[in-house]
């Protein structure tokens, strides 16, 4: 029998993290793909002035910065899954001492 590696308050705990997790970064790679104005200071535009400040350079960024938001989505995603599988195997066990 395969024993749980978290209990179940902390895999409940994981689960509401991770949730979170997905919905705001979900959120934040999005408007960081439709290139929102009030996220142009957390673009990372650091060699614009050798690219001439070019619009097509700027928008890589905002690309860039929206893929690896939904990359950390997903690896919420992967926390997300295991923690549902430990709060399922912490419904099995049964943690009476005999």
């Amino acid at each position: 029998m395969v024993c749980p590696v978290c209990g179940p308050l902390c895999s409940r705990y994981y689960m509401v993290i991770s949730l979170w997790g997905i919905f705001m970064l979900g959120l934040l790679g999005a408007f960081f793909w439709w290139r929102s104005p009030a996220l142009f200071e957390d673009v990372p535009l650091g060699k614009w002035e050798e690219n001439n400040f070019t619009k097509a350079y700027a928008q890589e960024k905002y690309e860039q910065n929206a893929i690896n938001c939904w990359i950390a989505a997903g690896i919420y995603v992967v926390l997300f899954l295991f923690s549902f599988i430990q709060v399922q195997m912490n419904k099995r066990s049964n943690y009476e001492m005999s």
